[in-house]
């Protein structure tokens, strides 16, 4: 696959990037440059390999997934200036 200065244009048109015609040709080198190396990289033999999300191996760290209600009510509205059955008490805002 290849790019042409048509289409280097319209990507720019559309990215809404102002380039003129010395800009596109160039342009037109680099993204041929990197269609190239991404077309190597797919006559790359992978058979076999396993995606993996790190260099080295690794376990992710998990634990219990444990539903409670943390019990901790009490804890959580003693500082409040105001509260009643562990709810917050707060001024009324709305008339």
């Amino acid at each position: 696959m290849s790019v042409d200065i048509d289409t280097v244009k319209r990507v720019a048109r559309l990215a809404r990037i102002a380039i003129d015609d010395e800009d596109a040709g160039r342009m037109m080198g680099e993204l041929n440059a990197i269609l190239g190396f991404v077309e190597q990289l797919n006559e790359v033999n992978i058979d076999g390999v396993e995606p993996m999300t790190s260099v080295t191996p690794m376990v992710m760290k998990k634990r219990a997934d444990e539903v409670t209600d943390g019990n901790k009510a009490a804890d959580i509205v003693a500082n409040a200036p105001a509260s009643e059955e562990n709810f917050f008490l707060v001024p009324k805002v709305v008339e």
